[in-house]
């Protein structure tokens, strides 16, 4: 891959967590981190949902080829933001109730935006 390519991609998934985080913002969750990195993995966003902290996996695909953005969040990439979030967690005196959520794009705005809360079911 080029890099010209290579920062494209970068930019986009930049553009795609600036408007899930804003809309999740406009539908009333706070933002506590945004690109929380580990050795275990990273994590999008980690927004406050009421009591509720809410691990937030952004992806952005431009078309439905290979399954689109749902089917890109597979079980090793699950495995890694779960990894992740324990490790955020464990800095935490009294843990919160935790779900993992999914932002959804098709375009880099906000006019197709698909949330999934519970996004994996944990």
């Amino acid at each position: 891959m080029k890099l010209a390519a290579l920062f494209g991609r970068r930019a986009d998934g930049d553009n795609a967590e600036r408007i899930a985080e804003n809309y999740l913002r406009q539908h009333g969750l706070t933002t506590i981190t945004r690109n929380y990195r580990c050795r275990f993995g990273e994590i999008d966003l980690i927004m406050q949902d009421g009591d509720t902290t809410a691990f937030v996996e952004v992806r952005y695909r431009a078309s439905d080829n290979f399954g689109g953005a749902a089917a890109s969040i597979h079980p090793a990439k699950q495995r890694r933001i779960i990894a992740a979030a324990g490790h955020y967690l464990t800095a935490i005196r009294h843990p919160p109730p935790c779900r993992f959520d999914a932002i959804l794009l098709k375009k880099l705005d906000a006019s197709e935006v698909e949330w999934i809360k519970d996004a994996f079911g944990v």
